[in-house]
This record gives structure tokens, C-alpha cells and sequence, in this order.
């Protein structure tokens, strides 16, 4: 295999593993549309052994807390929307689409001056590495685009 072949293959890879995690993510929240969110929310902190005291913890069921079920059925469309994107260009880049690289170039590329901002606002290592994938990702794409890789 060559390396073009090896690159579009995990990039393909990981689009697939990130659709997939957002499907079942997006599944989820419809589902708890029909449940008691604060006894769901309590079981899962107490299945994970969870500390509910924990600062952060507490922080994140506060906020769970207060969605209603028009922003979970919001969250959930847009999960759903996201899935179908990175799915479409996982199973493309596999396939070797043409179309697959442009489109995960154009929409990678798009988030990379949030992905700037939220690091400027509050710099942590997942979002530098996120933005470092990201970045490496476009490049790498795009260099293949601008050479002619078939």
C-alpha cells in the first residue's frame, strides 16, 4: 500500500469512528427524551462510581439538568447531521472518492478558525491536539489534491 493509500485510509478510518460515536451519541439524546434526565443522569454517575460531589461533575449535571426537551431534540438533529457528514466522507476517502477529499478538505478546513479561537480563549492540550490533527489532516489532503493523487 502506498502511503497516499495508507493516509487516506486513516483519515477514512477515523471519519468512520467519529460518525459512528456521534450516531450512537445522537440515538442517546433521543432517547432520553422520553426519561427522567436527573434518574438517568444520577444512574450513569453511580454506575461510573462517580464522585457527584466533585466540582466538575457537579458543574456538568447542573447543566444537563436545565435542557429542555426542544434543545435535546436541537442537539440531537444536529448530532445527527454531523454523523451523516463524517460518515459520508469516512466511507468516501475509503472508496477513494474524489469528492471525499475536497469535501473533508472544505469541511475540516472550516472549523479550524474556531478550533483557533477556543484555544485562545482557554488553551488545553485536547484542543491543541484536535487543531494539530485537523491542520494536519487539510494539508495533507490538500497537498495530494494539488498534486493529482488518483
Amino acid at each position: 500500500m502506498t502511503n497516499s493509500r495508507v493516509g487516506l485510509t486513516l483519515i477514512g478510518l477515523f471519519k468512520l469512528a467519529k460518525g459512528i460515536t456521534l450516531f450512537i451519541l445522537a440515538v442517546g439524546l433521543l432517547r432520553l427524551l422520553h426519561k427522567d434526565i436527573e434518574t438517568t443522569v444520577t444512574h450513569w454517575i453511580e454506575l461510573f462510581r462517580m464522585d457527584p460531589d466533585n466540582r466538575h461533575i457537579h458543574e456538568a449535571m447542573v447543566r444537563i439538568f436545565r435542557v429542555t426537551p426542544k434543545q435535546l431534540r436541537a442537539l440531537s438533529a444536529g448530532t445527527f447531521l454531523y454523523s451523516g457528514m463524517f460518515l459520508t466522507e469516512g466511507t468516501g476517502l475509503l472508496k477513494r472518492k474524489h469528492w471525499a477529499e475536497y469535501l473533508t478538505v472544505i469541511s475540516t478546513a472550516l472549523f479550524i478558525p474556531l478550533e483557533c479561537y477556543e484555544i485562545w480563549e482557554r488553551r488545553t492540550w485536547p484542543r491543541i491536539i484536535i487543531l494539530v490533527l485537523n491542520v494536519v489532516t487539510v494539508w495533507y489532503l490538500a497537498s495530494g489534491l494539488k498534486k493529482g493523487r488518483r
